[in-house]
């Protein structure tokens, strides 16, 4: 099949997404990337810090507690909590949960991963809060 030039789409230009609010908020969920890559990056950094000594480690704990750090991380964690809410509203469209020959209802699936997500986070604060004890 031969197209000739005049049959050929216009090239799209560069913000033909923002036309679009699925594509808006796809390119959105992508984006979350970027902050958890700062809180991953940190997260290394501490852990260099933690094997070069107490000098070390006392700076970066200095580091991590500026402003604009924080600031940063709770930027990563938002990310976080929007890139899990947008995967588990897709994930029972992609692999529906059949029991008895039954298809679960979307909304207890959703509600069974967010139960899932405050499960572990109470373990983890419980955990933490022994350790302080």
């Amino acid at each position: 099949m031969d197209k000739s030039s005049s049959q050929r789409l216009p090239p799209l230009k560069r913000n033909w997404w923002l036309k679009h609010r699925f594509f808006k908020l796809y390119m959105l969920r992508e984006a979350t990337v970027l902050p958890l890559v700062f809180f991953t990056l940190c997260l290394l950094a501490g852990m260099v810090a933690l094997l070069q000594g107490a000098e070390s480690w006392q700076g970066w704990i200095a580091f991590m507690g500026s402003p604009i750090v924080l600031v940063l991380n709770l930027l990563a964690l938002a990310a976080s909590l929007f890139h899990a809410a947008t995967f588990f509203v897709l994930f029972p469209r992609v692999m529906p949960i059949r029991i008895a020959g039954h298809s679960l209802p979307d909304q207890a699936i959703v509600a069974g991963q967010w139960a899932g997500v405050v499960a572990v986070a109470l373990l983890f604060f419980w955990l933490l809060g022994r350790g302080a004890a």
